[in-house]
């Protein structure tokens, strides 16, 4: 039995709109557990769109803000929900003694927090597999090939790298967290 036909064209295009989410939705439910294959995906997509711009020679600018959307992503991968180091801070400015500050447990009947992430990797994935697919696509465009001289922005990205990584890498050491060992890690304050 066939559905009934919609009323107006914008009733169409939305009954049209919702089932094709749900198809999308269906195959991101269907990935979810495949991560080495996901990842592997979106790092060919990647390395097609570094091939890309480097056999083209332009697209930079575009290249420069996947580069800098990418490392947000990173930084919010690799960063906890609950941050004990923000939490100090915080407690510091609410004027609560530093004995009485929260930070990671270091005995054993302390409460014991563990790690969540801010970006949940399908999260992270998901959003940079689009960023990368968006950029592709950007780099086939004549509109988005701005005249910029390119290692003026490697400089950049290296400069904005170097001072958004520095806190992420001192609370790495502090609290011998590996970002990448996927829920392996036990969290310890020196």
């Amino acid at each position: 039995m066939d559905a009934p036909e919609p009323e107006t064209p914008f009733a169409a295009v939305t009954a049209q709109t919702s089932k094709a989410q749900r198809l999308y939705q269906s195959y991101l439910d269907k990935s979810t557990p495949f991560i080495a294959y996901r990842w592997t995906g979106t790092g060919v997509l990647f390395i097609l769109f570094g091939l890309r711009i480097v056999y083209a020679q332009g697209w930079y600018i575009v290249a420069y803000s996947l580069g800098i959307y990418l490392l947000n992503l990173f930084l919010a991968f690799i960063s906890p929900k609950f941050d004990p180091s923000l939490e100090q801070d915080q407690d510091m400015e609410d004027g609560v003694p530093a004995g009485e500050a929260s930070s990671l447990p270091t005995k054993n009947d302390q409460e014991f927090k563990p790690f969540v992430r801010r970006l949940p990797e399908f999260k992270f994935w998901h959003a940079a597999t689009r960023a990368i697919a968006l950029a592709f696509m950007c780099s086939w465009s004549e509109i988005f090939n701005l005249p910029v001289f390119w290692p003026v922005l490697v400089l950049y990205w290296l400069i904005l790298v170097f001072l958004t990584m520095r806190r992420q890498i001192q609370a790495m050491i502090k609290y011998r967290y590996v970002p990448w060992d996927w829920g392996k890690t036990k969290y310890s304050a020196k």
